[in-house]
């Protein structure tokens, strides 16, 4: 398509690009915005929720300012107990242990499965079929996955 935009516009960085730019606020204390470049929804929501978990952070939002743009704005306000840029380094630091529990437990349940003994629960039951209900040909379906 002619109007289409690059496709690696939208996650490589160019040269006079940074991955991340802190502006301090000017008008509140102990507030930042922080803008993300490359980057969409999916960071920005779980950025917020693991910022509002860490103790001491007053107010943590983001935004997406135009669809079309692949750039998210995270305002983070504290309670001056630590620094907005601590708490975002915290937020990020609690969603690398979060993807590491859901990586150490999804390997588990692949092991499992390859073995024969997962539980019946959390679809433990469908894993061996396709969408239409159709057997995947006596495959270690575990076997696939690469962590």
């Amino acid at each position: 398509m002619a109007n289409a935009p690059d496709r690696f516009a939208l996650f490589i960085l160019g040269p006079d690009e940074k991955r991340v730019e802190i502006q301090e606020d000017a008008h509140l204390a102990n507030a930042a915005t922080f803008v993300l470049n490359k980057e969409d929804h999916t960071l920005g929501n779980l950025l917020r929720h693991a910022v509002l978990a860490v103790p001491g952070v007053i107010f943590c939002g983001y935004r997406v300012p135009h669809p079309l743009e692949p750039r998210t704005v995270i305002k983070v306000q504290t309670d001056g107990s630590l620094t907005p840029v601590q708490a975002l380094k915290a937020g990020c630091e609690r969603v690398i242990s979060q993807v590491g529990s859901v990586r150490s437990s999804w390997k588990h349940e692949c092991q499992m499965l390859g073995a024969g003994l997962a539980s019946a629960g959390a679809n433990g039951g469908q894993y061996a079929f396709g969408s239409f209900g159709e057997q995947r040909g006596g495959a270690d379906v575990g076997g696939y996955v690469d962590i």
